[in-house]
């Protein structure tokens, strides 16, 4: 399938001396993305995105959220109208698989046989959700949460009078499917095998925020929770047996552990894989004509003189810029802080920053958690890391100064709401 046009003899080299097209592989943010900012930096030569899912690219974090919960209409998700890749020049192939890459000849081939050369290439692959190992896993109403059509069927069954959903695992997919479940009305169990919600994440003293969130919306939250085998009958899920004999009944179980970086085509065509495709700061991959960007690339960052792999909506709409520019010659460099956002309930959350799993000494708030509006630091020897603003706006910026300066900031200060953030 396909859609868009491109011009019947590229228009010439725009910064790469070659006149074989720029192929994206991934229509999904990050390759949209990219195709909008290699026309916006003047490259005027052929673009090729192609993507295996039938829909034009679309955003993802509406599916936990708005798109689930029915605030968001269908239209409103997508990158682009469906007229730009037309008017772009950018040919856009649908529902079209990519079999392998072969750097050395610079060709893509597709599933269906055929087969593209390319200049450049960008792998904007995105990642897979991580599969539940356990007995009954393949029942029917055992639903996972990445793609449109996922959230199209947890939306289903959650609308049903009395439904009855267990979420298994207790990270920002599992909280947010639990958290439209629980408004749409359903009941919900939440099962998660650490002692509290996002503990890897946030640590325990933010982590208690969310699991308190939860219980005063009704969820049933369940910590230290195994998962042994999901029963059914018919062919279809009615409940998760845990490790202790309780059964939990459920009409549909939603399967929220964790996502993998998509690199099968990455490690078939021998470039360095490590945690996701590794790149250079400028997201070039270990092939000199083939980038990375979104969930996919283990970038350098130069902030943090380290590989990072960040699986967030922010990545992926920021790092094809550096991208394009790179792949066009310029010299481009991502270096954002990382930044993402939730929203459950009534709380909305804004975190920017990055902060190793027990990476830090200290976390400061500036405000009361039980409120629900306070901002959380976390420190390491004094120096800012991280910072969450919960429902407390425009504190992004000079948080996200705070973490770049890397200067240390005296505690108290930081925790007062009277002293200006700006000031620090």
């Amino acid at each position: 399938m396909s859609t868009g046009t491109s011009t019947d003899t590229p228009e010439g080299a725009d910064g790469i001396g070659d006149e074989r097209p720029i192929v994206i592989v991934g229509a999904s943010l990050g390759g949209a993305k990219a195709a909008e900012a290699l026309r916006e930096a003047g490259y005027r030569g052929g673009i090729v995105l192609i993507g295996d899912e039938h829909e034009r690219p679309y955003e993802r974090p509406p599916l936990s959220k708005g798109y689930l919960l029915g605030k968001t209409p269908r239209e409103k998700i997508h990158v682009h109208p469906p007229q730009w890749y037309g008017e772009q020049n950018v040919t856009l192939r649908l529902g079209t698989a990519v079999a392998s890459v072969d750097p050395a000849a610079h060709t893509v081939t597709l599933a269906d046989d055929g087969r593209i050369a390319y200049a450049k290439l960008l792998l904007t692959t995105g990642s897979v959700p991580r599969r539940l190992p356990v007995p009954g896993a393949d029942l029917d109403g055992v639903l996972y949460l990445r793609r449109v059509g996922d959230s199209d069927r947890i939306k289903a069954v959650i609308e049903r009078p009395g439904a009855r959903i267990a979420v298994i695992g207790a990270g920002w997919i599992g909280l947010e499917t639990a958290a439209a479940a629980r408004t749409a009305g359903a009941a919900v169990t939440v099962l998660e095998a650490a002692e509290l919600p996002l503990l890897r994440v946030l640590g325990r003293e933010v982590a208690q925020v969310f699991a308190d969130l939860h219980r005063d919306h009704g969820v049933d939250l369940q910590f230290g929770a195994k998962v042994e085998e999901l029963v059914g009958e018919g062919g279809r899920v009615t409940g998760v047996r845990l490790a202790d004999g309780t059964t939990v009944a459920a009409d549909a179980v939603v399967v929220g552990i964790g996502i993998a970086p998509d690199t099968v085509l990455a490690e078939a065509a021998g470039l360095d894989v490590a945690n996701g495709v590794r790149t250079d700061e400028h997201l070039r991959t270990s092939d000199p004509d083939i980038y990375a960007a979104g969930d996919v690339a283990n970038a350098f960052h130069p902030l943090f003189a380290r590989h990072i792999r960040v699986e967030h909506w922010a990545n992926a709409l920021n790092q094809p810029q550096t991208a394009a520019r790179a792949m066009l010659g310029q010299d481009a460099v991502y270096d954002r802080i990382p930044y993402f956002f939730t929203d459950q309930y009534e709380l909305g959350m804004e975190y920017t920053g990055y902060v190793e799993p027990g990476g830090y000494d200290q976390v400061v708030f500036r405000g009361d958690p039980a409120t629900r509006e306070f901002i959380a630091f976390w420190l390491a020897d004094g120096r800012v890391l991280a910072g969450m603003n919960v429902n407390v706006w425009d504190v992004t910026d000079p948080i996200r100064e705070l973490v770049r300066s890397g200067r240390a900031v005296d505690p108290k200060a930081l925790a007062d709401p009277a002293v200006p953030l700006s000031g620090l």
